[in-house]
């Protein structure tokens, strides 16, 4: 077990996006797996309970942490060429995605320019398979390593196997049984940009014939720039990002909206929609809505935020309202994306 030796009594108001106050009993900061580790056989012996935390931008924390934090910070990068123009990424889990991100793309590799200025870490990344103007991470992703708690050991899971859907993976679906180590991802020098959401294509004008000459660095300047238009920066206003999912409905569900909201705002897919809840929200009233500490974004109705000294159970308070109405105006019950806790 070596000399792991836990901090007691930490603020972990600075290590969420949304700044909501929280402390945590014991907490380590994890900078190797051998801490990790050391860190998890310490929780078993005292009857701790863990909590795994990258950048807290998928985090509702809703009043201190009894056990565990361990903080993620495990960090590394490395290239294997593989030829053709190709290469394999393989990341720490604590390395900034953002950051991340933009090194890849000035390295000239496309795959992943689409899902720029997303924040929190590459560990978390596969937990909610981050996603943005048409990409997702399963895109990429070739396989990570991860430390299997059921197994006592640690594990590599293909992306096959990793449970990818919408928001959604196997470490989603089972938040306290996999603690991601390092992911790889395969990017390329010449796959094809993706920019058929109509954001990025306005931005460059809808002109497919200049496509060939962009750079991926280019491209993930022009989703920052998309971006930064709508949501707003944590740093300056604390907020976790879409706070709800957009609601995959059947499509009879989605044609009886639509005829009855002609206005309806939806992705339509085989067999099925997916609702645009920022429209949904907005619909109901909320979008700008401000109370004493908590509220929601004059800009993008999916982003709630902390206007300062917020808790956790105001956000969750409001967020619930919005969702009550969501529901009783057009029978469609939003999720939440982040994660709250306790």
């Amino acid at each position: 077990m070596g000399t792991f030796s836990p901090a007691t009594d930490v603020d972990l108001t600075s290590l969420n996006t949304l700044r909501l106050p929280a402390r945590a009993r014991y907490f380590a900061r994890i900078e190797t797996e051998q801490a990790l580790q050391d860190a998890l056989a310490w929780a078993r012996k005292h009857g701790q309970q863990a909590l795994v935390i990258g950048g807290g931008s998928n985090l509702v924390l809703c009043g201190d942490i009894s056990g565990l934090v361990l903080h993620m910070a495990i960090m590394g990068r490395s290239w294997e060429v593989c030829g053709d123009g190709d290469a394999i990424l393989t990341l720490g889990a604590g390395e900034d995605w953002h950051r991340v991100v933009m090194y890849a793309c000035r390295a000239g590799y496309r795959g992943i320019e689409n899902l720029a200025l997303i924040p929190g870490t590459v560990g978390a990344a596969p937990v909610q398979n981050i996603g943005a103007y048409g990409a997702e991470l399963k895109d990429t992703l070739v396989e990570l390593r991860a430390w299997d708690a059921q197994q006592q050991a640690v594990v590599t899971l293909s992306g096959e196997t990793c449970g990818f859907g919408y928001r959604d993976s196997v470490f989603k679906q089972h938040l306290d049984r996999y603690i991601i180590l390092s992911v790889r991802l395969k990017l390329s020098r010449q796959r094809p940009f993706n920019l058929s959401y109509r954001e990025l294509a306005e931005h460059f004008d809808n002109d497919t014939a200049s496509y060939r000459s962009l750079t991926p660095l280019q491209v993930a300047e022009a989703v920052k720039a998309i971006r930064r238009r709508k949501l707003p920066d944590p740093d300056h206003l604390p907020n976790a990002g879409s706070f709800f999912k957009n609601p995959l409905v059947p499509w009879d569900t989605y044609q009886a909206l639509k005829t009855a909201h002609p206005s309806l705002v939806a992705y339509e897919g085989e067999g099925e929609a997916k609702l645009a809840a920022a429209w949904l929200i907005d619909q109901c009233g909320w979008k700008g809505h401000r109370e004493a500490h908590v509220g929601v974004h004059n800009k993008q109705a999916l982003v709630l935020i902390n206007h300062g000294n917020g808790t956790g159970p105001e956000l969750m308070d409001l967020a619930n309202r919005i969702r009550s109405d969501v529901e009783a105006r057009f029978g469609v019950t939003l999720e939440m994306e982040p994660r709250r806790v306790p």
